[in-house]
């Protein structure tokens, strides 16, 4: 369904599949998301660059369908820019309406909403995208300690947790 609304071209849909996309693909904190600036993306290597916990930086994988919604945005972002002028935040990635920083309460409002389209009363979230990223990679055959540093755990008890849920 967010595909489908994102082919339409509206700047807000184009933005929260690339959103939605990359929580998944990369298995993202949301102040990790919230944290991207301009730079921070390699699209042609599938790569990002995040601040953890701790300020701690890690690079991680960026899959072929973020990539491709993500370069989508990208387009789009370019044109509000151009439309804002020096109104528009530049550094950041994922902007608002009004060309700024995503606020954490809307990156989590636009995921929450298509996501309560998928179980309303589950009460799923950001999180809920960082552990099936996580889930998905341990039941594929992914090594703990590789999924640990996609995640950017300090402990490797705490990636543990996604253990029990996979088996």
């Amino acid at each position: 369904a967010a595909t489908t609304r994102a082919s339409e071209g509206k700047y807000v849909d184009v933005r929260n599949l690339a959103i939605l996309e990359l929580f998944y693909s990369a298995g993202l904190r949301l102040s990790e998301l919230r944290g991207i600036n301009r730079p921070d993306l390699d699209l042609l290597a599938g790569l990002v660059k995040v601040r953890g916990k701790g300020r701690k930086e890690r690079i991680v994988p960026v899959g072929e369908h973020a990539q491709r919604a993500l370069r989508n945005y990208e387009r789009v972002r370019d044109i509000l820019c151009a439309r804002l002028g020096l109104a528009a935040d530049r550094t950041a990635f994922f902007l608002s309406q009004a060309g700024k920083r995503m606020s954490p309460s809307a990156v989590q409002t636009a995921v929450t909403g298509w996501l309560s389209q998928v179980d309303e009363g589950a009460g799923l979230s950001t999180h809920s995208l960082r552990h099936t990223f996580a889930t998905h990679l341990l039941d594929a055959g992914a090594d703990l300690r590789a999924v640990q540093e996609l995640l950017g755990h300090a402990s490797a008890s705490t990636t543990q947790i996604y253990t029990h849920t996979s088996i």
